[in-house]
């Protein structure tokens, strides 16, 4: 399933509308409060969902809508759907750092095969499907889109790793720890650091902790489209599903590959549900 250049535009058209609703409550002071999960909760989420929900039904009729805030009715038994983070990174929205995404990604028999990526704050728009290749382009800019390329494996040259801003932990330390190459490391936000590795400007994201599927989907899209990878510590490509535990395995999200030739066999620390 390859989508058209058409429904991807359409996509980002769709996760540009639910950021203008971010950036309005963004500018606002606004009120936070959890989740049963213990996460944060605030009215842009709630906003960008129901922006990005009528969207999608509207352009694309009965496709089955997994959100992280809203689930379509029906069976879950759908091979092609749409997995929808309204605001990945509300931690990094309450704390304004600007390092929060509107994630869409569609999914078919597994795999994405289009993903938009966008940053409200900084305008940065990130877009992807299978056969057309991955894209930035900049909010209120002239120039057109950028094709998007990851950056080759160096020889002598310090892996650049990335790492959340908000997780890691222990399992990360040790991690970087035990690296046999030498190393730089950026702590980032949301599916940015998927996006900053198709950019070239960055090599590999391990993920140690929970992420759930709406979280990864359509920033992998647009990394694999630039030549990337995303594989769980079993060597296996990430996947998705109605069917399948929302919580994703711990993952490496690389860029050239050869990179992992160098590194030495790396296990999970722990097993998720």
């Amino acid at each position: 399933m390859n989508p058209t250049i058409e429904q991807l535009q359409t996509l980002c058209a769709i996760a540009q509308a639910a950021g203008q609703h971010i950036m309005d409550v963004y500018a606002q002071d606004f009120a936070s409060w959890q989740k049963d999960d213990a996460s944060p909760l605030t009215e842009a989420d709630l906003r960008a969902d129901r922006c990005i929900r009528a969207g999608l039904e509207s352009a694309f009729p009965g496709i089955f809508i997994w959100s992280e805030e809203s689930i379509s009715t029906g069976t879950r038994h759908a091979e092609t759907f749409f997995l929808v983070d309204p605001l990945d990174g509300t931690k990094e929205f309450v704390q304004r750092s600007g390092e929060f995404t509107v994630n869409i990604a569609l999914i078919h028999q597994g795999q994405p095969v289009a993903g938009v990526v966008l940053a409200p704050a900084t305008g940065e728009l990130f877009y992807a499907a299978q056969g057309l290749g991955a894209w930035q382009s900049q909010a209120n800019e002239a120039t057109g889109a950028l094709a998007l390329r990851v950056a080759p494996a160096r020889s002598g040259a310090p892996l650049r790793v990335l790492g959340s801003r908000s997780h890691g932990g222990p399992a990360l330390a040790a991690w970087l720890a035990q690296l046999p190459l030498a190393h730089d490391f950026v702590a980032a936000g949301s599916s940015l650091k998927f996006c900053r590795i198709a950019q070239g400007q960055a090599d590999i994201y391990p993920r140690f902790g929970p992420t759930s599927q709406w979280d990864t989907a359509a920033a992998q899209c647009v990394l694999e489209q630039a030549g990337g990878h995303v594989y769980d510590f079993a060597g296996q490509r990430l996947r998705y599903g109605l069917q399948r535990p929302i919580l994703n395995p711990e993952f490496l999200a690389v860029g050239d590959a050869q990179w992992l030739q160098n590194l030495t066999p790396l296990q999970a620390t722990t097993q998720h549900p």
